[in-house]
């Protein structure tokens, strides 16, 4: 069961020892960095953001300019945005900072809405007081001819600013800093670079297709960022969490630039707790010194040994425990018959056909309750189609089994429908015009502004109110028609489009208090028994984490206002299109037959604006239906190899004690 952390005190920092290993036994930490894990990425933020603070305006005391090395992309956003907070409401002066960016796209705009140039302005640089002569980001315009030269005077420029006094940088899935790719040296300075692959599909959110991100980049060296006096790296999300594992403890290489910073001595990582989750006191403690054996890290040593040897968990031996470091565990629980049986039963009771718990029925280590039933459910989906999509076989059980269910659709997911399906529903509401001799001239003038707008559109142009609103439209319908394909009662669907998200482009919002209170309305008009709720945080566009957001804070406001049916409402997490839970955390596993897989395809396959080429679709070229179906097969594969029954496919979800 997954609880809630205090952020109010950092997990201490862990300065880093030598990697040795003796008879087996790691001694105390792998970490040869210095590592600070907070709960999320706003306390995470909060924490880099105040030590941004205190040195600027330690240097204002001192009469001195603050130089900063600043970083793009995805994972600074939220510092940023504290940064701003603090400027505006704590009176941070940003007069006397130096900023040089340390890389940008090439070739690329200045004003491109994907250009670092663009982001740092909109993110921090408008809403400060820097002065702009004192703002640094390569330029990704300049003739190629002359990148050279420069790139040689923008080495200069920081020299004769002082150094860096406190580099700030992300970390990329393969290990990279700034643009410094995997095979990058420890003495590159600020130079032209091809982009990997890998690179290229990891930033694809930012772009319509893959097709259009850069091939090529300007970045700052590895030089150029080890001469900075103090370098502070962020990294959130699951997706980060190999890379931070490899730069952190394994030894220094060009094939993960970021072990590089194992050799400074004023380096920390910040990290949230998925992206520290591969960590071996994280994810293995028992391998780091003295562990507490709670149910949950017995599954997890368990659990993971067996996948590691290929053997099912009853067939675990006490060698087996001895070899892999798991002595102390016998000493602690005894034989490895009665462990083994431990975890067998826990991962056994975790899978049920009965989502919404089964009547009359008295099963103590069932996931879910037997009463009330029926349950009045709410699927809260964060796109139109992440319902279906992340568990649509449940979806489908909950209501065949007789439960009230109510399906919210938390944004109207306009932007991921081309322009191409936008004028092919214009064409036919002009045929039925004229079929249903409908004397209006209103659709055709319509599709003539559409077809007019469209030819012109510029790469990353904001699409007009008129064309957001029938993609909007688009996406209802094929929502509609996916809850009438599972027979769930049309006054049960309901579009709440929050704000946060209606800005036309990848960019978002934050979440605001109107999105805050059309998700208390909603709860309080169904007074739900159960809850299911997008907790797949690794959208690399952000939205599920903000929709998951919306809810949070309203069941909790609902609960300190002291509503009654809030204290008997569960809210369980699924995981949909990016990602899987680990065996480890599931905490419910809803079983599916090869007919009920095809059910679910066949509903996901409703969404045809989604289907073969989807805009923004990351680094992940598969179709929705194919993510989908492999996912569950393999969560099934897993609990098989385990030693469990062997089904088709298998949904998951974990409880959040809200």
């Amino acid at each position: 069961m997954i609880h809630l952390i205090n952020t109010a005190t950092p997990i201490k920092q862990t300065q880093a020892m030598s990697k040795q290993q003796t008879s087996g036994n790691y001694i105390d930490s792998l970490e040869k960095i210095s590592v600070n894990i907070q709960a999320d990425v706003k306390s995470g933020s909060k924490v880099i953001a105040q030590t941004i603070a205190n040195l600027i305006r330690q240097k204002q005391q001192q009469g001195q300019n603050c130089v900063l090395g600043l970083a793009t992309g995805s994972s600074p956003k939220t510092l940023y945005a504290e940064l701003v907070r603090m400027h505006k409401e704590e009176g941070l002066s940003f007069s006397n900072v130096i900023s040089f960016n340390l890389d940008e796209y090439y070739p690329i705009s200045k004003e491109a809405p994907q250009s670092y140039n663009r982001f740092m302005h909109n993110h921090l640089f408008d809403h400060v007081d820097i002065k702009p002569e004192n703002i640094n980001i390569p330029n990704g315009e300049i003739k190629k001819e002359d990148i050279k030269v420069a790139c040689a005077d923008y080495e200069k420029k920081i020299e004769a600013a002082g150094g860096i006094d406190l580099q700030i940088l992300g970390i990329g899935n393969n290990g990279h800093i700034g643009f410094n790719e995997p095979g990058s040296g420890i003495y590159t300075r600020t130079r032209l670079v091809n982009l990997t692959n890998s690179t290229r599909l990891a930033n694809a959110y930012e772009f319509a297709n893959i097709s259009e991100v850069p091939r090529m980049a300007i970045t700052m060296g590895i030089s150029t960022i080890m001469k900075s006096r103090q370098i502070i790296l962020m990294a959130w999300g699951p997706a980060k969490a190999i890379a931070v594992k490899k730069a952190v403890e394994d030894e220094d290489s060009e094939i993960v630039p970021a072990s590089f910073l194992q050799n400074h001595d004023n380096v920390s990582f910040v990290l949230d707790e998925a992206a520290a989750s591969g960590l071996t006191r994280i994810k293995s403690p028992w391998l780091t010194g003295d562990c507490e054996w709670t149910p949950k890290n017995i599954k997890k040593a368990v659990v993971n040994m067996a996948l590691q040897l290929g053997k099912t968990v009853l067939s675990l031996t006490n060698e087996d425990y001895n070899d892999n470091g798991l002595s102390d565990l016998l000493v602690e629980k005894g034989d490895a018959y009665e462990i083994n049986l431990e975890v067998y039963y826990m991962l056994r009771d975790s899978i049920t056909g009965w989502p919404g718990g089964k009547p009359n029925a008295v099963i103590p280590a069932h996931p879910e309750r037997s009463e009330p039933y029926p349950k009045k459910c709410i699927i809260f989906s964060p796109h139109p189609d992440d319902d279906i999509i992340s568990m649509g076989g449940t979806f489908q059980r909950l209501h065949d089994q007789g439960h009230e269910v109510h399906v919210a659709y938390q944004t109207s997911g306009n932007i991921a429908v081309t322009d191409e399906f936008v004028t092919r529903f214009l064409d036919f509401a002009v045929g039925f015009n004229e079929i249903a001799d409908i004397n209006s001239d209103k659709p055709g003038q319509i599709l003539s502004e559409a077809r007019a707008y469209i030819s012109g559109k510029k790469p990353g142009q904001v699409d007009s109110p008129t064309i957001r609103a029938l993609k909007g439209l688009i996406r209802r319908g094929e929502a509609k028609a996916t809850c009438n394909y599972v027979g769930i009662d049309p006054n049960n669907v309901h579009f709440q489009n929050l704000p946060f998200y209606e800005t036309g482009t990848i960019e978002k919002k934050p979440l605001g208090e109107e999105d805050v209170e059309l998700t208390i309305q909603l709860l309080r008009e169904v007074q739900p028994q159960q809850i299911f709720c997008a907790g797949d945080f690794a959208d690399p566009h952000g939205t599920h984490l903000v929709c998951f957001n919306a809810v949070l804070k309203a069941l909790q406001r609902i609960k300190a206002d002291g509503d009654a049916w809030i204290n008997d409402c569960w809210l369980w997490l699924y995981k949909g299109a990016w990602q899987e839970w680990d065996i480890e955390d599931i905490e419910m596993a809803i079983p599916m037959s090869p007919a009920q897989v095809l059910k679910k395809r066949f509903g996901i396959f409703i969404h045809q604006s989604q289907k073969d080429s989807v805009p923004f679709q990351g680094s992940d070229d598969r179709e929705f239906w194919q993510r989908a179906e492999e996912r569950n097969a393999a969560t099934a594969k897993i609990y098989a190899d385990l030693g469990l029954t062997h089904y088709a496919a298998m949904e998951a979800f974990v409880r959040w004690q809200y």
